[in-house]
C-alpha cells in the first residue's frame, strides 16, 4: 500500500452526498443564467444532481461569469463533488436588432426590408447582424426567426445590399430574435471576433469544456484544436450539432471533437422537424461508437420554467434520450430563468434513476466489438473484455486509470452494468469525466508497483462508502507503470 494514501483521503469526505450525487448515471448539464447565479443556488443544483454547469456566453459579461467560476469552484473545493464547467460559445448566431416598442405585428404579405445599418426595427427596416445577408441568400431562400415562429420569403435583393422579404407565416417579432437560414449557406467563420475573446477568456480560466456553436465542418474543429494547443490549453472540444451541413460531415466531426451536443433547437429549424428523432438516436449511436460523450440538448423539461411538473412528453423525451445511450441531458432556459431551478433538475435526476433502475441494461459489449484497424486496438480489446467480465462476475466496481481520458471514454462507452471509477494523474480530467456516462473520478498520482496502486484504489473506494468486504473489483491498468503505457492488463480482485 501506498506510502501517501491519506492524502487522497480528503477527497470527497461526505460519503453519503457524494453517493446520492453519483446515483445516476445520465449525467445532467444546467445552465446558469439570473435563475441561479449565487453560491447557495448553485450548490443547491449540484445536491439535486447537477454535474455539469454550462455558462452561455450569448449573455452576460466576463466579469458576471467569474463570479460563477469561482462559486462552482468553491464548492469543488469544500463540498464532495467534482463538478465540470461548460463554455459555450455564441457562434455566428445572426439576430435582428432593436425592434420598435419591443413590438411589432407581422401579417402574411407584408413586405419586411433587412439591411446591415442598424436602426430601430419598424415595418420600414429592421437591421440583421448578418454582414453578408445579401450576398448569401438567394430570390426564394426562406428566413426563419424565432426558432421558425415567424418566416419570411426573400422576394429581392437590392443594389444597397439590403434584402426585401415577404411575410409567409406572421407572429410577434421582438428585439433580438435569432435568424435561420434553412435554404442557405452562411459565409460566416465558425468562430466569431467575440467568439476569439470568449475563448482566451475560457483559456485563461482553464474551463474544463468548450462549446462550439453551428459547426459545419471539422476544419471548424480543427482551427478550434489548433487555438487551445497554441496556448497549451487541456480544455476539451465540444462540437454542437445544429446545421444541415453538420450531418453531412458528421464522422469526422465525432473523430475530431472530445464530445457532441445535439442542439435540437436551431436543428429543428434548420431541418424538417419530423427528422429530428432519428437524427438524434443516429448521432448518439455513432459517438458511442466512437467512445466520444455526448449530450442531448434544448427543451427537455421547457414547461418547468413556470411549472412545478413537467408535460407527460418532455418526461418520455429525457427517459427516450437516457434509453438510447446519451451521456448527459441539458437543461437550458429551466435552470438559467426558470422559477425551479433546483426542483427541475431534481425532477430531471428522478426520471433518470427510474429508467436507469429498470431491467434495461444498456451494456453495448455486443455491438461494440474492438476493430482490429484501430491504431488503440489492444488497449480497446482490454477495455471491451474488462467490461465483460465486470459483467459476467456481477463486480461491485470496474475501475481504470488514465492520463489522457482515453481509457476512462472507452469504458464509459461500453455502458457497463458495474459502477465505474477513474484515477488520474491528470487534475484537469477529474471534473472533465463527469460529463461522461457512469463516471467518477478521482485524482490519483502514485507510480510504484501496480499491486499497490490496485490497493491503493481499492481502498481509496473503501474509505468513500463505494466498496465493502467481500465486494469483487475488475481494475485496468498498464504495466511497467512508469512507462505510461495503455492499458495492457486487467486484474480481478475481492477486497479484504
Amino acid at each position: 500500500m501506498s506510502q501517501n494514501l491519506n492524502k487522497y483521503l480528503h477527497q470527497d469526505m461526505d460519503k453519503t452526498a457524494g453517493i446520492d450525487h453519483t446515483s445516476h448515471r445520465t449525467k445532467i448539464v444546467a445552465t446558469v443564467g439570473p435563475a441561479c447565479d449565487t453560491y447557495e443556488k448553485l450548490l443547491d443544483l449540484v445536491r439535486a444532481g447537477v454535474n455539469v454547469f454550462r455558462l452561455n456566453f450569448s449573455h452576460g459579461s466576463h466579469e458576471d461569469k467569474q463570479k460563477i467560476i469561482d462559486h462552482i469552484r468553491h464548492i469543488n473545493s469544500t463540498e464532495p463533488y467534482n463538478i465540470a464547467i461548460l463554455g459555450d460559445l455564441q457562434g455566428p448566431k445572426l439576430r435582428v436588432g432593436e425592434i420598435e416598442n419591443n413590438h411589432l405585428d407581422l401579417f402574411v404579405g407584408d413586405i419586411l426590408t433587412f439591411t446591415n445599418e442598424k436602426c430601430v426595427g419598424t415595418k420600414e427596416k429592421i437591421y440583421v447582424s448578418y454582414p453578408n445577408l445579401a450576398g448569401d441568400v438567394k430570390i426564394g431562400n426562406t428566413i426563419m426567426i424565432d426558432d421558425g415562429k415567424i418566416e419570411v420569403k426573400v422576394v429581392n435583393i437590392t443594389k444597397e445590399k439590403d434584402v426585401k422579404v415577404e411575410v409567409t407565416l406572421g407572429g410577434v417579432l421582438s428585439s433580438k430574435k435569432g435568424i435561420n437560414l434553412p435554404d442557405t449557406k452562411i459565409s460566416l467563420p465558425a468562430i466569431t471576433d467575440k467568439d476569439l475573446v470568449d475563448l482566451e477568456f475560457i483559456i485563461e480560466q482553464k474551463l474544463d469544456w468548450v462549446a462550439l456553436s453551428f459547426v459545419r465542418s471539422v476544419k471548424d474543429i480543427v482551427i478550434l484544436r489548433n487555438k487551445l494547443d497554441e496556448k497549451k490549453s487541456k480544455t476539451k472540444i465540444i462540437a454542437k450539432i445544429e446545421k444541415p451541413e453538420a450531418l453531412v460531415n458528421i464522422r469526422d466531426i465525432i473523430v475530431e471533437s472530445d464530445a457532441i451536443m445535439i442542439a435540437r433547437g436551431d436543428l429543428g429549424v434548420e431541418l424538417p422537424i419530423e427528422q429530428v428523432p432519428l437524427i438524434q438516436r443516429e448521432l448518439i449511436r455513432k459517438c458511442i461508437h466512437r467512445a466520444k460523450p455526448v449530450i442531448v440538448a434544448t427543451q427537455m423539461m421547457e414547461s418547468m420554467i413556470d411549472r412545478t411538473k413537467p408535460n407527460r412528453s418532455e418526461i418520455t423525451d429525457v427517459a427516450n434520450a437516457v434509453l438510447e445511450g446519451a451521456d448527459a441531458v441539458m437543461l437550458s432556459g429551466e435552470t438559467a430563468a426558470g422559477n425551479h431551478p433546483a426542483l427541475v433538475v431534481e425532477t430531471m435526476r428522478k426520471i433518470i434513476r427510474q429508467v436507469e433502475q429498470t431491467e434495461y441494461r444498456y451494456n453495448r459489449e455486443d455491438d461494440l466489438k474492438p476493430l482490429a484497424h484501430s491504431p488503440s486496438f489492444l488497449s480497446d480489446a482490454v477495455c471491451y473484455n474488462a467490461c465483460k467480465i465486470s459483467k459476467d462476475l456481477n463486480a461491485n466496481a470496474l475501475i481504470g486509470m488514465t492520463q489522457s481520458g482515453y481509457t476512462a471514454f472507452m469504458l464509459s462507452s461500453y455502458r457497463p452494468q458495474s459502477p465505474v471509477f477513474i484515477f488520474t494523474k491528470e487534475r484537469s480530467l477529474v471534473n472533465q469525466l463527469s460529463l461522461s456516462w457512469g463516471v467518477r473520478a478521482f485524482f490519483y498520482a502514485e507510480e510504484e508497483s501496480l499491486d499497490n496502486i490496485v490497493v491503493d484504489q481499492i481502498n481509496i473506494l473503501k474509505q468513500r462508502g463505494f466498496l465493502n468486504t467481500g465486494d469483487v473489483v475488475v481494475n485496468t491498468g498498464s504495466t511497467p507503470v512508469h512507462q505510461h503505457l495503455p492499458t495492457n492488463i486487467i486484474k480481478v480482485t475481492k477486497v479484504d
